[in-house]
């Protein structure tokens, strides 16, 4: 069986990316970050999907960017809420986004997939939902991908050239949505929200959440997450 590293971090996209890796037919191998976010809920949404898909192969590695900070995800910067969706969420680089982020991420996977002497990765970013992350972009993935062919030992030797798999990359929130609920993978195990409270309920306002909550309005699919009432996005409210 062909094997694939698949980065998890239980949200929507990432979770859809496993679905679609698991009906693939991939031997998958899951790893998931405890990298000092506040979303620590995150973890156990992995685990949910992993359990779901009964993966037996599941690293949860410790990294504790909260050292490095720079980010309302890891340091003490508040989460941004309720913010406009045609102006301000699509035409900045919001303080949520983690430096380099991804390029640590994809970095682990790809010492994993080295040893596992496999060239594939997984991993769930896309661009046409643009959220203003630059390690979402096509150009950031082609720069990995041609990065990792030279940085390795499998790759200079040749025995075999590294993929980054992005099957979302051009698909909208509606579509990915679509596309996991025809595989029959379970939504409600996901988490997505930035600034979840302790029993794992999403806030509803923060950007995550907005764009979630667009993307099953849209996709015509009931929003099985469960959402802190007080935060509750009203469906007229939003978009689509």
């Amino acid at each position: 069986m062909k094997k694939a590293v698949v980065l998890l971090s239980g949200g929507l996209d990432s979770s859809t990316v496993t679905a679609i890796a698991h009906h693939e037919g991939y031997e998958i191998h899951c790893l998931s970050f405890n990298y000092g976010q506040r979303n620590v809920a995150e973890i156990a949404a992995a685990r949910r999907v992993v359990s779901f898909f009964k993966i037996p192969n599941h690293y949860i590695v410790d990294i504790d960017l909260g050292k490095i900070g720079g980010s309302a995800l890891t340091d003490d910067i508040k989460v941004p809420k309720n913010r406009d969706q045609k102006s301000n969420i699509k035409n900045d680089i919001p303080v949520t986004y983690v430096p380099a982020r991804n390029t640590i991420f994809l970095s682990y996977a790809l010492a994993w997939a080295e040893v596992l002497t496999t060239d594939t990765i997984f991993i769930g970013v896309n661009v046409m939902d643009y959220s203003g992350y630059p390690d979402c972009r096509r150009e950031y993935i082609k720069a990995f991908e041609k990065m990792a062919n030279l940085a390795t030992r499998a790759g200079v030797t040749g025995e075999t050239t590294i993929k980054i798999q992005t099957p979302l990359i051009n698909l909208s929130k509606a579509q990915i949505i679509k596309q996991g609920n025809s595989l029959g993978f379970d939504y409600s195990l996901t988490l997505s929200c930035y600034d979840p409270d302790a029993d794992g309920k999403a806030c509803g306002s923060c950007d995550s959440c907005i764009q979630r909550k667009k993307g099953f309005l849209k996709a015509g699919v009931k929003d099985p997450t469960r959402y802190q009432k007080k935060n509750r996005i009203a469906t007229n409210n939003i978009s689509i």
